[in-house]
């Protein structure tokens, strides 16, 4: 089957790892896959295809005439049999370029749980298929009359799990490279530098745990896309207040977030909201304690006090609570570990999801 991806994505998130593993997974069982993306995408660097065949577009916004129209003729060209978007912006952009090749379906993933305007609305009644990535997102586009019900789907992320398999790890070795102590208990987070992920709240539960814990370092993994960078320099004003500069650690853009999150003794997400809670599952994968916020995604992902321990969104001493809880006792924290990497290896497997995908396509 002849498939085309899109996505016009500027920065790496779990969307973003979504549509690399599904591209990759599809290419591996033998499928044509192309990709349209912008210049200089994160994704790029991410796919295992012929360079030939990912195409640049500007994708500027839903109503990009001139990529809608090259997209067209690229579908046309290539006879794709299915064009999938991602991003709301890519919608209609697809949408048009399937509607102009009478044999072409279009399918979408929402990846998110924002609302959706007008125009969105409209395109995506054309949709052949909806992909919602939880049952969360599946609600939202009902309540908000999306598509019909027939046409939505609930197909979860699903994680490589053998990402997450690293015989020859040193974490000793690995927290050293970081600058940290070999033996330190080690607390993080990894997402994109947004507010609504509340990182502030993590940072004021490392206040209190490094109250208890004078072993705990405390790691945050990602960037800040904004282009003042405001929510970074609110973050690192807030560390610098609480006294935490020693102890707190702004690691950037990280491309070992699999040996980052091997090394962790407990993850942490603040967010106040989650459709899904990728890096949550991913830190599970990795055998990692979660503590997780009562997020509509957290909950189906999350079961509480077995795969993880869940706590109201912004009450910052539950947060503190709980991870001192799993610093404080080990073997729970290691058999809270093993139950999660078990609980995604069966519920939310790359394969698993590529299989439902690939017969949505067939179907």
């Amino acid at each position: 089957m002849r498939i085309l991806q899109i996505s016009s994505a500027a920065s790496f998130g779990g969307g973003e790892r979504y549509v690399a593993d599904l591209t990759n997974s599809l290419h591996q069982r033998g499928h044509d896959l192309y990709v349209a993306v912008r210049p200089r995408s994160p994704l790029i660097d991410q796919l295992q295809i012929d360079p030939a065949n990912i195409k640049t577009l500007p994708l500027r916004n839903a109503l990009d005439v001139q990529s809608a129209n090259e997209l067209a003729r690229f579908v046309r060209r290539h006879e794709i049999e299915v064009v999938h978007a991602h991003m709301a912006r890519d919608y209609s952009l697809a949408a048009y370029a399937a509607r102009r090749n009478r044999n072409t379906k279009f399918i979408v993933t929402r990846h998110v749980l924002f609302p959706l305007n007008r125009l969105h609305r409209r395109t995506l009644a054309r949709a052949h298929r909806v992909i919602a990535v939880s049952n969360a997102v599946a609600r939202e586009l009902r309540h908000a009359r999306i598509a019909h019900d027939d046409r939505i789907t609930v197909v979860h992320n699903g994680i490589d799990v053998a990402r997450f398999v690293l015989e020859d790890f040193d974490r000793a070795e690995f927290l050293r490279a970081l600058g940290l102590p070999a033996d330190c208990l080690l607390v993080g987070s990894i997402g994109e530098l947004r507010t609504l992920k509340r990182h502030d709240d993590f940072i004021r539960a490392a206040a209190t745990i490094a109250l208890r814990f004078p072993q705990a370092h405390f790691v945050l993994a990602g960037i800040d896309t904004s282009p003042t960078s405001e929510v970074r320099r609110q973050l690192d004003q807030l560390v610098s207040e609480l006294q935490l500069a020693d102890r707190f650690h702004f690691l950037g853009w990280l491309d070992e977030a699999e040996q980052l999150l091997r090394a962790m003794d407990v993850f942490v997400s603040a967010s106040e909201t989650e459709s899904f809670g990728l890096a949550i599952a991913e830190a599970m994968a990795a055998g990692t304690a979660v503590v997780a916020t009562e997020t509509e995604g957290a909950r189906e992902v999350v079961d509480d006090q077995k795969t993880g321990l869940l706590v109201p969104i912004g009450v910052v001493p539950r947060i503190a609570e709980a991870v001192a809880s799993l610093l404080a006792q080990e073997e729970q924290r290691k058999e809270i570990g093993l139950r999660a990497k078990k609980a995604v290896a069966e519920k939310f497997s790359l394969p698993r999801m590529v299989d439902k995908i690939e017969a949505i396509y067939t179907s």
